[in-house]
């Protein structure tokens, strides 16, 4: 699936995708609230300034991918991979984060602490 694809079904009004395989897409400003991507492959995708609040990203690859500006409040990032993920500026308010894996490149807003929202360093 790509980036058009998921869109044209997500207009549709889809809106379960578990486990799509959408590494290094580009989904920057994508207006995709309450969308589910539960176990989803989106490694090295660049969804900047995404609007994804409400969404179910539980157990998602979000490994490299660009998350900077997006707003990410409400959403389910459970046991999420998020390593060296860029959250710059990222809304997470009220975001889910219990058991989602960083490491030291991952990049989050100044003040954000990681381990009050109970995320694994991996």
């Amino acid at each position: 699936m790509d980036a058009a694809e998921l869109i044209r079904r997500y207009t549709g009004g889809e809106r379960y995708f578990p486990a799509a395989h959408l590494t290094k897409v580009k989904l920057i400003a994508a207006n995709l609230p309450g969308i589910n991507l539960w176990g989803a492959d989106l490694s090295g995708a660049n969804l900047a300034k995404a609007k994804l609040w409400g969404a179910d990203l539980s157990r998602t690859n979000l490994a490299q991918a660009n998350l900077t500006r997006a707003n990410l409040s409400g959403v389910k990032l459970n046991e999420a991979n998020l390593r060296g993920a860029k959250l710059n500026y990222a809304k997470l308010y009220g975001a889910d984060l219990t058991g989602a894996y960083y490491d030291e490149s991952t990049r989050f807003s100044i003040g954000f602490d990681p381990v009050s929202r109970n995320m694994r360093k991996f």
